[in-house]
């Protein structure tokens, strides 16, 4: 049984100052759930947060990680400092990194490979943009991403991965794919993973929503068969909103 999953996605928001706040008033709200709850924040700030949460359910993510352990590239955080600090979650692949930073697929799969030989499971993101769905290649988009992301992956392996669809027009928009539109992408994304590794590894995968999602719109979301959990942006970003979400 898929265990729901709902992981804010900071950013680059918040001062160390806003972040304790945030995980006080957090820690207020949050009751113990059944839903796995993580933050992903910027790395400046994950170390504070683990102590912060500590003690409870409330996970912490990084937003990204090179694939290398150690070496000459300033400015890059590796997936072994991160497992050092006792990061649970990682972000990869996102359509921010890919727009702005040059990321490619074949960079993705680095970095999804490094993070499956350790403890700290991935969130691998997928998604189309605007140009794209207008012209009806959706699946295929996504299908490809899938493809390169996957490629010499295992299913024990597979069966591990979190694989969050967001439609890259709908991110900061304040635009929000329909429940079924999304419910259609994330039907598709699980029977793409059970072609590449079976229908067992594919009931165990579990797949997020993220595309401005709010309080308003999370029950709809997460209603859908196939979407197990919410990749939330600005709305993580306030205690109270990001717990009306994780309540849904």
């Amino acid at each position: 049984m898929r265990i729901p999953f709902i992981a804010g996605n900071w950013k680059m928001f918040k001062t160390g100052r806003e972040v304790v706040t945030f995980a006080e008033d957090f820690k207020k709200l949050y009751q113990d759930t059944d839903v796995r709850t993580a933050v992903c924040a910027p790395y400046v700030y994950l170390g504070l947060l683990k102590n912060l949460f500590s003690g409870t359910k409330i996970k912490v993510g990084a937003q990204n990680a090179f694939y290398e352990d150690e070496g000459a590239f300033t400015g890059e955080v590796s997936v072994k400092m991160l497992e050092d600090l006792g990061v649970d979650y990682c972000i990869i692949g996102h359509s921010e990194r890919r727009q702005y930073f040059g990321e490619t697929d074949e960079i993705v799969n680095k970095k999804l490979k490094r993070l499956l030989a350790g403890p700290i499971t991935p969130i691998l993101c997928v998604g189309e943009n605007l140009q794209q769905r207008e012209k009806e290649e959706q699946y295929l988009v996504v299908r490809d991403q899938l493809i390169w992301a996957l490629s010499g992956i295992t299913p024990q392996q597979a069966a591990k991965i979190v694989i969050a669809y967001e439609p890259v027009w709908a991110i900061g928009t304040g635009k929000t794919a329909t429940p079924q539109q999304a419910e259609d992408m994330c039907e598709f994304i699980r029977n793409a993973v059970e072609a590449l590794y079976g229908e067992e590894v594919a009931d165990q995968v579990v797949i997020q929503y993220g595309g401005s999602v709010k309080p308003a719109n999370a029950t709809d979301i997460m209603d859908m068969p196939n979407i197990d959990g919410a990749l939330v942006g600005g709305a993580s970003l306030n205690a109270s909103d990001f717990m009306e979400i994780i309540d849904f």
